[in-house]
């Protein structure tokens, strides 16, 4: 059987402390497939990204994308510098993920399931713990729940939760109705049914948005335990600039999906839980509750 034809496209901004582990990991993550193309798609940075990546011994297309424009718009321009009529499926990629040995020959296979569109692979840290990385539908029962009682312990009760986190569903293969996305494969077919990620998001909910979009289209999304990709991120626990888009976004993608009553539901819901945090003391809640109450507030470009 001819290994299938795959493509990586590297998002990076100012990545280079970590982007190396990422590149020296891609020849044993790739292999039983025919990686065809590795894209760089960088944000404009400052520092030796590219060149680094330049340097690696692969095939590699640095492609600049002038500002930093996010990581929609860097998945958009890297998949466009790509020629989709000789490629099965194209690996968008963190980069601070270093792919295990055979992770995308894993994920190509889970892509032959009829209906399959896209394919996530275990997450685990650099520790090897397990990351959480499935979701469920955002609804507002659930927003509530995790506003009242934490997002962690909503998790634990049923299916009252978005974050997935029962250990055993983590152990066996199964679709999900979306999934975090630090590492997700692509069917090209899928990329030319749904069409480009979008770049309103800027950082966040724009994977949630392109899985539920390809709900839509007809695809789902399908976790493979054998695949597994390290990945280290965090950045939004610790950065209230981050984490108040992560929360603006939450709320604008789910007004996009459902109507004006259900959209005023989810927006109270995340602000009661924000608020509650933010008078805890926690510097991130402060950040989003403002975000949420005073739109001129909210970030419209990245820094740099």
């Amino acid at each position: 059987m001819t290994p299938a034809r795959v493509a990586i496209v590297i998002v990076t901004y100012n990545s280079a402390p970590v982007l190396g582990g990422c590149l020296d990991s891609l020849a044993a993550g790739a292999a039983g497939t025919r990686l065809a193309a590795v894209v760089v798609a960088d944000n404009a940075s400052k520092d030796d990204s590219l060149s680094l990546a330049e340097k690696a011994e692969l095939p590699v297309r640095p492609v600049q994308v002038g500002r930093n424009a996010g990581y929609a718009a860097a998945i958009n321009a890297g998949i466009a510098a790509l020629d989709l009529a000789e490629l099965d499926a194209v690996l968008v990629l963190n980069p601070d993920c270093r792919l295990r040995p055979g992770a995308l020959a894993a994920l190509r296979a889970a892509l032959d399931r009829p209906g399959t569109g896209i394919a996530v692979p275990r997450l685990v840290g650099t520790d090897g713990v397990l990351h959480h990385s499935l979701r469920r539908t955002p609804a507002v029962r659930r927003a509530l729940a995790e506003a009242l009682i934490g997002g962690r312990l909503a998790a634990r009760i049923g299916t009252l939760g978005e974050m997935v986190t029962d250990p055993e569903r983590y152990e066996r293969p199964g679709p999900a109705d979306w999934a975090t996305g630090a590492a997700m494969l692509l069917s090209v077919e899928a990329i030319r049914r749904i069409g480009p990620w979008d770049e309103s998001f800027l950082l966040y909910s724009e994977e949630t948005d392109y899985a539920l979009r390809a709900g839509d289209a007809g695809w789902s999304l399908w976790y493979d335990p054998s695949a597994v990709v390290e990945h280290i991120g965090g950045e939004a626990k610790t950065s209230p600039m981050l984490a108040a888009l992560l929360t603006v976004n939450r709320v604008r993608l789910f007004r996009r999906r459902r109507g004006r009553v259900a959209s005023a539901g989810f927006y109270l819901a995340v602000l009661l839980g924000e608020a509650m945090r933010a008078a805890a003391g926690r510097r991130t809640a402060r950040a989003s509750v403002v975000a949420l109450l005073r739109p001129s507030r909210r970030l419209r470009a990245l820094p740099g």
